[in-house]
């Protein structure tokens, strides 16, 4: 699947599940404090969420954030994952997620984050229902906690968040960073 496929994707689960929730576009808008336009802009493909519009998504509609991955590539072992086989998401701001967890519903998801320079998850803060944590494989991610001063971490840095952290996070670099999160 290419990046448009993929975006389509993602266009007709947030609708279809949209839907099934019963929610208008209105009040789906309205409870993610986005306007209606660009949420049928995003249900159209035509728009790319944020990472922080998409967490505010899954929240309000009660599914975690990778049920909007697309559909599971053929796997030759259900415990194991290739690399030619992974879920993408491509967000708005420049950030791709890429599912390396086999399974979306176990204990616990991993996923590695690609930022691309001055890449950033959105200007709010998430409150995702998670616990979540994070290693940086290559690069600088910058993370901002509520209304805590920003922490810039490097290669080889680690965190760990709880549940309803109020965070955002950025690539505030001019080159690319790579993270590996783990949620629970």
């Amino acid at each position: 699947m290419d990046m448009q496929e993929e975006i389509s994707a993602l266009a007709i689960l947030i609708q279809d599940l949209r839907k099934h929730k019963k929610y208008t576009l209105k009040e789906l808008a309205d409870k993610i404090g986005r306007s209606v336009g660009f949420l049928s802009q995003v249900e159209r493909g035509l728009s790319r969420p944020t990472v922080a519009d998409l967490t505010a998504i899954s929240e309000t509609l009660g599914v975690p954030t990778t049920y909007f991955y697309s559909l599971p590539k053929p796997m030759a072992l259900p415990w194991v994952t290739r690399p030619d086989e992974r879920r993408t998401l491509y967000y708005a701001d420049g950030i791709t997620d890429i599912l390396v967890s086999p399974k979306m519903r176990a204990s616990f998801s991993m996923l590695e984050s690609q930022l691309e320079p001055g890449a950033s998850s959105g200007d709010r803060h998430m409150n995702d229902s998670s616990e979540q944590g994070g290693y940086v494989l290559e690069g600088e991610l910058t993370l901002w906690l509520a209304d805590d001063e920003p922490v810039t971490l490097h290669a080889g840095d680690s965190f760990q968040l709880a549940s309803h952290a109020h965070c955002r996070y950025g690539n505030l670099s001019d080159r690319l960073t790579r993270v590996l999160w783990v949620y629970t």
